[in-house]
């Protein structure tokens, strides 16, 4: 980030900010709808009681929850948010209840409830394995992220919203003092307390456990994390870990570390050195705080009790030492809100991914593309979504060649080597070798996650790098410039089709075994191996289907095309005016399945 950004983050305003994160985010949803709320079950311990609840975020989008009630002395009671990291039984964890009903037993109502992907909330329930096709947790977020990244959307718009309107909820129990409610959560959770904190004016404190770092350290260390984590564009607009404290300023917040944390330390400890500062400058010191234990990544007991201890001070106006007395967990079926455990096969729900589905449904006829009379209008529109920077153009040597060419991504050495006995001049560009993931997540997911983060996508770094060795073999002096065709194959195949959009002169196009659209991925509930031709928004703006137009009469020949899983598809969305379908049967080389396409680039002209 340059020093100009920096200096420009500082002086924005908290309302500034909180803005700036809900435009990357897609705006939160504006349905206030009824919560729909109903206790599904309670039972009785010493000093609390626990009933399990059932309400409404959205209309049909069910969130299963646990509310902890003290049993002792008079409400109205200060309240918590309890919301959960990413264990696949959510709010029922057993380190979660360890922290639910100590502070239940403090004289605190909490309102403990699932994720989305979560507990009882999981959404890609498979009925006949009894679990989720996907496992909970990260890799369900992952899922449902990128599908939402496409509608220029985010999933962290979800639970930020399950989180409001959980305090909505609470705000019609009796037994909450309105004034003071808080949030508490480590990890995942971790992650929702610092995001309520900046998008929840109402509440009152917020403690956010192994989360708060600084993203120069974590890009550094394990790289970006879950689909929630990584707002597109958040780097780009000069934000980091520090600007979710700053907007929630003067309010106490405190941050808890674990110094063998996967987020790094060293962060954590700049960022509390950072907000301190920052509560300093407003005339706030101390209302920020920072504790920190010598292990690793979890809501550890010390940790827990650095939160009884903040939160007893700034709701309850007591400060002393806070010790977590013993107790038993409830067995993860007593605290279903839901028969089976699942919503899944107990009342349905919405998930995120059919809410953004549909919502896909909603924008797609409304895509920026189909308003546009001109062709240069939809290249300019292509090459913002895509924030490409500049291709420099390459002088030719005159006069022209006499060969054919080839420009080729993704193809298969075998299929080159043919290209070059048929007589073709061929330039390869091959996918970038992306280094390994971290932390079980794949090096695809966070190279493009790095991408977003700075309002990039690698579907557009591909695309210029495709138009600048375009502009290489053109200037190749054996090369016939107006016989140069493109062929991509998988994945390598959007970007192939995007530079023959924005290259009118290209002779033709082949896409090989490449997913039909991106508006086609929101609409299937599962996918595989497409986080590196996301483009965070594009189908605000226009799909591959769209650029046929920019490309005819020019031949575009799909071969094999695929559905977002993989297997074969029919690609309904494209014209076949202008386009050519044909499968390629194994073992049959390119020369042979494709002769018509290449036959009309030999001959000399």
């Amino acid at each position: 980030m340059t020093a100009f950004l920096l200096l420009l983050a500082f002086f924005q305003t908290p309302d500034e900010i909180r803005v700036r994160m809900s435009e990357l985010i897609g705006g939160l949803p504006d349905l206030r709808a009824p919560l729909n709320a109903k206790v599904t079950g309670a039972f009785e311990r010493p000093g609390y009681r626990v009933e399990n609840v059932i309400f409404d975020s959205l209309p049909g989008f069910r969130v299963t929850a646990n509310l902890y009630v003290p049993t002792r002395g008079n409400g109205p009671f200060p309240a918590v948010l309890g919301v959960a990291g990413h264990s696949d039984n959510g709010k029922a964890s057993a380190t979660y209840q360890h922290a639910w009903i100590s502070l239940a037993r403090r004289g605190y109502v909490v309102l403990a409830y699932d994720p989305p992907g979560q507990g009882e909330r999981i959404e890609y329930f498979d009925p006949e394995l009894g679990r989720s096709r996907l496992s909970p947790g990260v890799n369900e977020h992952i899922s449902a992220g990128l599908q939402c990244l496409l509608t220029g959307t985010s999933i962290a718009r979800y639970f930020i919203w399950d989180g409001i309107r959980a305090f909505d909820y609470l705000l019609t129990r009796e037994e909450v003092d309105p004034k003071r409610i808080a949030v508490a959560g480590n990890s995942g959770g971790g992650t929702q307390a610092a995001y309520l904190a900046a998008f929840e004016p109402r509440l009152a404190a917020a403690v956010s456990s192994c989360y708060i770092t600084r993203w120069q350290e974590l890009m550094e260390g394990p790289g970006p994390q879950d689909a929630e984590q990584v707002f597109p564009g958040f780097l780009k607009r000069g934000l980091d870990f520090i600007d979710f404290i700053r907007v929630f300023a003067p309010k106490p917040f405190l941050i808890t570390s674990a110094a063998r944390d996967f987020f790094p330390i060293a962060g954590a400890r700049a960022t509390f050195e950072a907000a301190k500062a920052h509560y300093e400058s407003i005339d706030a010191p101390g209302r920020v705080a920072f504790f920190e234990y010598d292990d690793t990544h979890g809501w550890s007991q010390p940790r827990r009790e650095a939160a009884y201890r903040f939160l007893d001070k700034n709701l309850k106006g007591i400060d002393a030492e806070a010790k977590e007395d013993p107790l038993e967990t409830e067995p993860e079926s007593r605290l279903w809100a839901t028969p089976t455990g699942y919503l899944a096969s107990s009342f349905g729900s919405e998930t995120v991914f059919s809410l953004n589905r549909a919502l896909a449904q909603r924008i797609y006829p409304q895509r920026k593309a189909l308003s546009l009379a001109q062709p240069e209008e939809l290249r300019a529109l292509v090459r913002s979504r895509l924030n490409m920077p500049p291709v420099a153009l390459i002088g030719r040597a005159k006069p022209p060649g006499v060969k054919p060419a080839v420009l080729t991504a993704g193809v298969p050495r075998s299929d080159i080597d043919d290209l070059r006995q048929a007589g073709f001049v061929v330039r390869s560009v091959d996918p970038v070798s992306l280094p390994a993931g971290r932390g079980g997540y794949s090096g695809a997911y966070q190279a493009a996650a790095r991408e977003w983060l700075q309002g990039r996508s690698l579907v557009g770094g591909q695309v210029a790098e495709l138009l600048g060795a375009y502009a290489e073999l053109r200037a190749d002096p054996d090369v016939d410039p107006s016989r140069v065709l493109l062929w991509g194959r998988g994945n390598a195949g959007v970007a192939v089709m995007v530079a023959a959009a924005l290259e009118p002169s290209a002779a033709g196009v082949l896409l090989e075994g490449t997913v039909t659209s991106w508006f086609a991925i929101t609409q299937s509930r599962l996918h595989d191996g497409i986080a590196g031709i996301v483009v965070p928004g594009v189908l605000l703006d226009f799909d591959l289907p769209d650029l046929v137009n920019l490309i005819a009469p020019r031949p575009l020949w799909l071969a094999d095309p695929v559905t977002p899983t993989g297997a074969r598809a029919v690609p309904v969305e494209y014209p076949r005016a202008w386009v050519r379908v044909v499968e390629r049967p194994e073992g049959w080389p390119a020369t042979k399945v494709f002769r018509d396409w290449l036959a009309a680039q030999l001959p000399s002209r």
